[in-house]
């Protein structure tokens, strides 16, 4: 799993570019704001046909243009593929593969598994809990499409329930049997949610735990817990009842699958609370390469790794130790950003011979 050619085209601060790609590293050096993260972004999204940073389309058009293109040529399980991503102001956004367009661009996730590593990472340990679900069905969704259609699913139902819920209060009205119409098929798929999320969770903390040792040296222990109020109740439909005051007092629904966390936790304490800065580090780091160890068994080979702007937030010692993770594993594909070539190119050469520098100031 590579990628090899990498085109933009109006895309954010891209008129154009054409890059060529080492198989095993590349470093994108260059000062601040010349688009190193821009090339992360664009390679996310081959991925998942959307920015990593910023999901509204027509503001990742290059500046004074009306449409933008991301096209990269790939191998895929020894096979050559080209991912072309493009959108114009006022149209939907097109997804193809091979020149063949999707007609939805989640039947597109998991075709190319990836890891990102970023500054914003910590946002996972200190903001609240949708930013661990987003994790956590990233993840999954990556190896499992009928998992992704049942979260959109659900996702659609919520959006209905909540409007309809707002409509009661508005109108100062209420029919149950209109509810109780979203209860039941939001019950269906929630079972379907609680049951793969338990799953993924008992696969997922011991694969988190041994690379956490890895990283620390085994000083301490960790854990990984799995919340959702499903826990303690029969089903969804049985919350639903419990709290359908609440829910038109608050027009909103109060109780489901939308409101599960994941718990992360360090010698039995929140890793938020008790952990201190390098502990949080360590866990962070441990969390995305165990990502990266779920889904290369899911997938069967390996995924791209992006790490971006991490020496920023990481003592050098920590991004050393990151690079000869990645090298001495051989763990496929990494993409490096950072505004320092001669710092980056020393911690990669220090374990490897196998990489390309990629100064975008000589680009302009």
């Amino acid at each position: 799993m590579q990628i090899n050619k990498l085109s933009l085209l109006n895309y954010k601060n891209f008129s154009q570019l054409d890059l060529n790609f080492n198989a095993h590293i590349n470093c994108l050096v260059g000062q601040n704001g010349i688009g190193k993260t821009n090339i992360l972004d664009a390679i996310y999204h081959l991925a998942f046909g959307k920015s990593y940073y910023n999901p509204i389309s027509s503001q990742n058009i290059h500046h004074g243009d009306d449409f933008f293109v991301v096209d990269g040529a790939l191998e895929i399980s020894d096979k050559n593929e080209r991912i072309v991503v493009s959108f114009k102001k006022g149209q939907k956004k097109v997804l193809k593969r091979n020149a063949k367009i999707y007609d939805k661009i989640s039947d597109h996730i998991g075709l190319i598994p990836l890891v990102i590593i970023t500054p914003t990472d910590r946002d996972l340990i200190l903001e609240g809990s949708e930013t661990r679900r987003k994790f956590m069905d990233g993840v999954i969704a990556q190896g499992d499409k009928q998992y992704l259609e049942t979260i959109l699913k659900y996702s659609k139902l919520l959006s209905q329930r909540n409007a309809l819920l707002k409509y009661f209060a508005v109108n100062r009205t209420f029919n149950s049997d209109s509810l109780a119409v979203y209860n039941d098929q939001m019950n269906d798929l929630a079972e379907v949610i609680y049951e793969k999320r338990q799953a993924f969770v008992k696969i997922f903390e011991p694969i988190l735990q041994k690379r956490y040792k890895d990283i620390s040296g085994g000083r301490e222990q960790i854990s990984l817990h799995y919340k959702s109020q499903l826990n303690d109740s029969e089903n969804l439909n049985a919350l639903f009842v419990e709290a359908q005051q609440k829910d038109l007092q608050r027009q909103y629904s109060t109780v489901g699958t939308h409101k599960d966390d994941l718990k992360f936790k360090i010698n039995g304490h929140s890793v938020k609370k008790f952990g201190s800065q390098g502990q949080q580090k360590s866990y962070l780091i441990a969390l995305k390469f165990a990502q990266y160890d779920f889904l290369k068994n899911i997938k069967g080979f390996k995924p791209i790794v992006l790490l971006d702007d991490i020496f920023d937030k990481l003592d050098e010692n920590r991004v050393a130790q990151i690079i000869q993770m990645v090298t001495h594993e051989d763990m496929g594909q990494l993409f490096i950003s950072d505004t320092h070539a001669e710092r980056t190119e020393d911690v990669v050469k220090s374990s490897t011979e196998n990489y390309k520098m990629i100064n975008l100031s000589e680009k302009e």
